[in-house]
């Protein structure tokens, strides 16, 4: 009889490295910067604001969302003639620094 086949016969083992405990309490205790400002602008936005920028990535007729910000998207529509709500790109407009709220909902999934 041979020998019994393990899946590491297949598959490379790869171990993440641990970090160790002063990297994650450093990493913890220094504010950055760049999550500050996005909290702020979060806290600026309001939660029908947001419902409405996920009604408007859940909407089908104004076609897909993959790939493209929210803006691109709702301007393609208005190029074809599908009349997309006003609302949503003066809302954009207003915080197009804010990456949460120019890109769709499945922004960080890959295609």
């Amino acid at each position: 009889m041979g020998r019994k086949h393990l899946i590491t016969d297949s598959f490379q083992v790869v171990k993440k490295r641990r970090r160790n405990s002063k990297e994650v309490k450093k990493a913890q205790s220094s504010p950055c910067g760049t999550v500050q400002a996005e909290a702020l602008l979060l806290d600026a936005v309001q939660p029908d604001q947001v419902e409405m920028l996920k009604q408007f990535d859940l909407s089908w007729e104004f076609g897909p969302c993959t790939g493209i910000t929210r803006l691109q998207r709702w301007e393609r529509a208005e190029l074809l003639g599908l009349n997309p709500p006003v609302a949503v790109r003066e809302l954009l407009l207003k915080f197009k620094g804010n990456p949460s709220i120019m890109h769709s909902l499945w922004h960080e999934y890959s295609l």
